[in-house]
């Protein structure tokens, strides 16, 4: 008697197969690297494109945050000191806090915007690097419902994410142009001088900032078509109607 495979194990296997055509569908050059995908998971199955593209743009925002951590913990060794003994360890203290969306202590238990705030106070004693990557982390979290990962009911407002791109640029022009009560930088991040060009962590805030203003605009693009389509099918519905033939 033959065994065919269940509903489910086709669509998975025909997502496979898509998957393996596209990949060696293309025929540019890979001398620079070469994108990568993410390996095909069960939990995908409870997932539409927008759910994908949403969770991707997370996990590249949260890859952002860590280089920027690492950037301006190599510039600002005093502020690694503060939380762990090497600045291997005060990073991985850091990913895990992003990951499972805990408050940070020395924040004294603010999220989002209002912790973005208090780690660009002059007063702010602790670890600011922390403090500033994890409210960033938090703020981009809390735009997209809190979530990190995102199923067929779950949504996101466009323009949650819009505001949180504008955030990103303001807490970006704060990091350069806030001084201590001394007239230091708050944070050694972008240099430019005659001797030396270091602009990285604008690029990098540049690609979040990108990321979020396009999964705003995609989204909001997604929900007109959906309306859209709506309506094209009531007044398509009296024209698609069948005849009767006998």
């Amino acid at each position: 008697m033959a065994v065919y495979p269940s509903g489910a194990a086709r669509a998975a296997l025909s997502l496979v197969c898509a998957l393996l055509l596209a990949a060696c569908a293309s025929d540019a050059p890979l001398e620079h690297g070469e994108v990568q995908g993410k390996d095909f998971q069960s939990s995908e199955l409870l997932q539409n494109e927008g759910n994908r593209v949403t969770a991707a743009g997370m996990r590249a925002n949260h890859e952002s945050l860590m280089l920027l951590a690492d950037k301006l913990y190599r510039r600002n060794p005093g502020e690694w000191r503060k939380t762990a003994a090497t600045r291997e360890a005060a990073l991985a203290l850091l990913d895990g806090v992003m990951r499972t969306q805990q408050a940070w202590a020395p924040l004294g238990g603010k999220r989002d915007v209002t912790a973005l705030s208090a780690a660009l106070s002059q007063d702010f004693q602790g670890d600011r690097v922390a403090a500033f990557i994890i409210a960033c982390a938090d703020t981009i979290v809390t735009a997209h419902g809190g979530k990190r990962e995102f199923y067929y009911l779950d949504s996101v407002d466009p323009q949650h994410i819009y505001n949180a791109a504008r955030n990103m640029e303001t807490a970006l022009w704060i990091l350069n142009t806030r001084r201590d009560a001394r007239g230091q930088p708050l944070l050694l991040a972008n240099e430019l001088t005659p001797d030396n060009r270091n602009l990285s962590f604008e690029r990098e805030f540049g690609k979040i900032i990108g990321r979020l203003d396009m999964l705003a605009a995609y989204m909001t693009e997604r929900y007109r078509r959906a309306a859209i389509s709506y309506v094209q099918g009531i007044v398509a519905a009296p024209l698609l109607a069948f005849l009767p033939v006998k």
